[in-house]
């Protein structure tokens, strides 16, 4: 099976980082690449959501584009939620440890 690395899955405009590395001088944390990964997925939300109301009040007929717009949103956002539900659980599983 293909081991999955989170640059494979890091929206578009957000660089992962490598395991191991240390982040340079002002290099993004964690919250901050968090937050840029959700607006991401919210700028892709958007722009599918705009697609779809231009295609029903007729100003373009490109379904199949609005589809895959919508598909990869859709995509998007499940991922998130996904990898909201790992740090949940990491974050439990922190707390359950004990000293």
């Amino acid at each position: 099976m293909k081991e999955i690395s989170l640059s494979t899955i890091a929206p578009a405009g957000v660089a992962a980082p490598r395991p191991g590395q240390k982040p340079a001088a002002g290099a993004a944390g964690f919250g901050e690449l968090l937050n840029q990964s959700i607006a991401a997925v919210n700028t892709q939300l958007g722009q599918a959501d705009v697609l779809a109301q231009g295609l029903a009040s007729g100003q373009h007929a490109n379904i199949h584009e609005t589809m895959i717009a919508a598909e990869q949103a859709g995509i998007s956002f499940r991922l998130m939620t996904r990898v909201q539900q790992k740090v949940l659980d990491a974050y439990q599983e922190i707390m359950r440890m004990q000293l």
